[in-house]
C-alpha cells in the first residue's frame, strides 16, 4: 500500500527545487563560485520576469543566511534574491579571505564573474536581469561600491552596509582611491552614471569594534586606511561625504541598537528597495 500523500503527488521533483529557496548551484562559467536564489510562488499579476536583488555576503560567507533573511520580502514584493557564494583561498593562497572585495585577483575578475551569475540566473529562472539591486555588508559592503564605480548601468540601486576599508573617488591609488582603475579594469568611475544609482549607506550605532579593521601589516591593509575613520561608522561617513562632494545623493541610515550585523539592518535596505520597487 502507498504511503505517499497528495500533496506529494502533485510535486514535480525538479520544479519543487528550482523555486522557493533554492539549492546552491555552481557558476557554469568558473565552477569555483555558486548561487542560490529566492523565487516567489507565481500569483496572479505577477510580471512575466521578477525583479532582482543581488545579496553579497562579506568575509563569513553567510550567503545561505542573507538569502534567507529576505524571503518574506521576496513574497510581499515580487522580486527575486540571488545570494552568490564566493569561497574563500580561491586563488593560489590557500588563507585569503579578502581578495572579492577588491574586484580583481590573480587573474579573476569578481565583478565580472557577478555578471556572469546574474546572466545564467536570467537565463535559467523568470529574472529581469538587466539591471538589479545590489545590497552588501561588511566585506559585501566593500565590493559593493567597488562594483558601483565599475557598472552603474547594471545597478537600479545600490546599498553599502557597514565597509571596513572605503575606496573614496579621488586621486589616490587603488583601492584607497580610484587612480589607476583603467590600467586594472579597463575602466575608470563615470560619476555621471554613478549619480544617477539610488545609494544607500546603512550601518549600526553600536558598530564600533575595530580590532579588524585596523590591523596595519594585515593582507587587506593599505597606509592611509586609517585616515579614513577608525570605526565603519567613521569611514562611511568619510565615503558619505565624498560621494556628496561629487554630487551624488545618499541616503544614511545609521540603525540604533545595532552592532555589525548585516542581518539586523536588513529591514532598513529593505525599506530602501521596497520604496524603489513601488515606485
Amino acid at each position: 500500500m502507498s504511503t505517499t500523500t497528495s500533496n506529494e503527488r502533485v510535486k514535480d521533483p525538479l520544479l519543487y527545487f528550482l523555486s522557493g529557496a533554492t539549492p546552491l548551484f555552481v557558476c557554469r562559467a568558473d565552477q569555483r563560485v555558486s548561487y542560490c536564489l529566492y523565487i516567489p510562488q507565481r500569483v496572479e499579476g505577477d510580471p512575466e520576469r521578477f525583479p532582482l536583488i543581488v545579496v553579497q555576503h562579506g568575509t563569513a560567507r553567510t550567503a545561505v543566511k542573507y538569502r534567507d533573511a529576505f524571503r518574506q520580502f521576496c513574497e510581499k514584493n515580487r522580486c527575486v534574491v540571488l545570494a552568490p557564494l564566493i569561497p574563500a583561498g580561491i586563488g593560489d593562497d590557500p588563507e585569503d579571505l579578502h581578495s572579492f572585495k577588491f574586484l580583481s585577483y590573480q587573474g579573476i575578475r569578481f565583478d565580472l564573474l557577478l555578471l556572469e551569475l546574474v546572466a545564467e540566473a536570467a537565463r535559467r529562472f523568470p529574472i529581469d536581469g538587466e539591471k538589479f539591486m545590489l545590497y552588501g555588508f561588511s566585506g559585501g559592503g566593500q565590493f559593493a561600491h567597488r562594483f558601483l564605480y565599475l557598472h552603474p548601468e547594471r545597478l537600479s540601486a545600490v546599498s553599502i552596509g557597514a565597509p571596513g576599508r572605503i575606496t573614496q573617488l579621488s586621486g589616490d591609488r587603488w583601492w584607497l582611491g580610484t587612480q589607476g582603475m583603467k590600467d586594472i579594469f579597463g575602466a575608470e568611475p563615470s560619476i555621471e552614471a554613478i549619480r544617477r544609482v539610488p545609494v544607500q549607506m546603512v550601518v549600526g550605532d553600536q558598530d564600533v569594534e575595530t580590532w579588524e579593521i585596523n590591523n596595519p601589516g594585515g593582507p587587506n591593509w593599505m597606509d592611509g586606511v586609517e585616515l579614513t575613520g577608525n570605526t565603519r561608522i567613521e569611514r562611511l561617513r568619510t565615503l558619505e561625504a565624498n560621494f556628496r562632494s561629487h554630487g551624488i545623493d545618499v541616503r544614511f541610515d545609521l540603525v540604533p541598537g545595532v552592532g555589525h550585523s548585516g542581518v539586523a539592518v536588513a529591514p532598513v535596505v529593505e525599506d530602501f528597495m521596497a520604496g524603489l520597487l513601488r515606485g
